[in-house]
């Protein structure tokens, strides 16, 4: 689908001087933010949205308002609508203030709104889908050519994201793309609508990214697929996601690899065994429950039951016994009885989970559970969300008091914490995914974002783990990717830090930009 779009201006994108250039009379290049509300593919396309802009000429904007906001969108939850209008909302006043702005929104809820966005904001300047992200930087171009507003949405994958160009938000850790789209029909979710059936990359071309991402520092990178466990069936390879992971063993100076999201129902042994039996594979895995009942999994089209999914914990944790396990959950299903519900808090209460992410069930248009009978009331959904989040709460809590007198091995991130300035602690993602807040001994040096740190844990609580070692207790192993964080900064001209060490630059040192909640 495409309007206002003259046919001389189809076809291959402007050139970097022709998107990227100053307005008239300016003398700077113009500037870019985008703003990414969603989960992990939102934040790796986002990654694509920013390395296309940069390719066109365009920088990002270093304080002050951007010449061009680019809203990456996703439409799972009702508030995801309200977010993104509200934020267009504060923006109109703003664009009317600069003359030569651009708005641009992409991503699944314009895939799915597509007219209805520039109804609502005619002050948009343009609105791409999920098939064509590349399309962004001839858009932006055409509208300011054409003076309109330019609509693009495609109903297929025009080109897999992967061979677009891409600005990490990480030098010492990645995302890699395994798959787009998903071929499950669950009741609630409207993603295969709007990314379409599932399309498999050939494991050659996921395994040279990566080693890519390893050349350039990367000493990490987590798999994406809208179901990881159904990798290969595209190609006739049942097997394929565990020979993936086990290929990924291979990779030389490649320490950490992680993978998101799998399917209970598609989950099977083989990727058990390649997890356990792959060094570099880590102790972690997110599996999605959605609810503790038959009957709701039924409703919502989840071909497991809750005996299945225990059964794939049980020997998750026989085969690694230190897992740390997360899952998704969704409360207030349409149908839901107390039952039902009292069904879920027994299977959390079993699966002792590390985290959970935990949602009210959101009514979203176009989804078979959309026009399902006996919707529950918002109080009754809250009540429950409440309760459940203090069984977990509790939960993750005692989880986390086991790891109390356990020496662990931290990647260093790069934000800060929120007590950071309080605390004078760093912080970083042990093997398990476990956020570890960390002190750095008087005389010890100090760790980059990507160097490795092996302290032993002090303190527990429900979201992070504390460490305050002493000097004999602190050991620190520089990496490659800590090397690569120092030619970062070199790049940026970022200000030597006293004390950190040669060629150490000015950074902020904490939590990655990772889109994690707990509740």
């Amino acid at each position: 689908m495409s309007l206002t779009i003259p046919s001389s201006l189809s076809g291959t994108g402007p050139s970097a001087e022709a998107v990227g250039a100053p307005l008239s009379g300016a003398s700077k290049p113009r500037t870019y933010e985008v703003r990414t509300f969603g989960c992990q593919m939102n934040v790796h396309d986002s990654e694509r949205m920013a390395g296309l802009l940069e390719d066109a000429g365009y920088v990002p904007a270093e304080g002050g308002q951007a010449d061009v906001v680019v809203f990456n969108t996703c439409a799972v939850r009702e508030n995801a609508d309200n977010k993104l209008y509200g934020n267009l909302g504060i923006l109109a006043p703003v664009k009317a203030a600069n003359p030569g702005m651009q708005i641009a929104v992409g991503g699944c809820l314009a895939q799915k709104d597509r007219e209805t966005i520039l109804k609502k904001a005619p002050w948009v300047d343009a609105v791409f889908g999920t098939h064509n992200v590349g399309a962004l930087p001839a858009l932006l171009d055409r509208a300011r050519h054409n003076d309109e507003a330019q609509l693009e949405i495609l109903e297929s994958l025009d080109v897999f994201p992967s061979t677009l160009p891409t600005k990490r938000d990480s030098v010492y850790s990645g995302w890699v793309s395994i798959s787009v789209g998903c071929n499950n029909t669950c009741t609630f979710c409207i993603v295969p609508a709007l990314r379409g059936k599932e399309k498999d990359r050939r494991p050659g071309d996921i395994l040279a990214e990566i080693q890519a991402l390893v050349d350039d520092g990367a000493i990490e990178v987590t798999l994406l697929g809208q179901n990881v466990n159904s990798y290969g069936l595209e190609f006739g390879d049942r097997q394929a996601f565990s020979k993936l992971l086990r290929a990924c063993g291979d990779i030389q100076g490649l320490e950490r690899v992680r993978f998101t999201s799998p399917h209970p129902a598609a989950f099977t042994d083989d990727v058990i065994d390649a997890m356990a039996e792959t060094a570099n594979v880590m102790p972690q895995l997110h599996m999605p429950l959605q609810s503790g009942s038959d009957s709701i999994l039924r409703a919502m089209k989840r071909s497991y039951r809750s005996t299945k999914f225990l059964g794939i914990l049980d020997k998750v944790r026989e085969k690694i016994p230190h897992a740390a396990i997360s899952t998704d959950i969704i409360v207030g299903f349409p149908g839901e009885t107390e039952e039902d519900f009292q069904a879920t808090l027994d299977v959390v209460e079993q699966s002792r989970f590390a985290t959970a992410f935990t949602f009210q069930y959101s009514k979203r248009p176009g989804t078979p559970a959309a026009e399902l009978p006996d919707q529950l009331p918002k109080s009754v959904v809250q009540e429950r969300f409440e309760r459940l989040t203090a069984l977990q709460d509790r939960i993750a809590a005692e989880e986390n008091r086991k790891q109390v007198g356990r020496r662990v091995e931290v990647m260093v991130t790069a934000q800060s914490g929120r007590k950071a300035g309080e605390t004078h602690r760093l912080s970083g993602r042990s093997r398990d995914q476990r956020l570890v807040h960390f002190s750095v001994p008087d005389g010890a040096p100090a760790p980059r974002p990507g160097d490795l740190v092996t302290v032993t844990i002090t303190e527990a609580a429900s979201f992070h783990l504390v460490a305050d070692p002493t000097l004999e207790d602190y050991s620190l192993r520089r990496s490659r990717a800590g090397d690569a964080w120092d030619r970062s900064q070199a790049d940026s001209c970022g200000a030597p830090v006293p004390g950190a060490g040669t060629g150490a630059k000015g950074v902020s040192l904490g939590m990655p930009p990772l889109p994690v909640r707990t509740r």
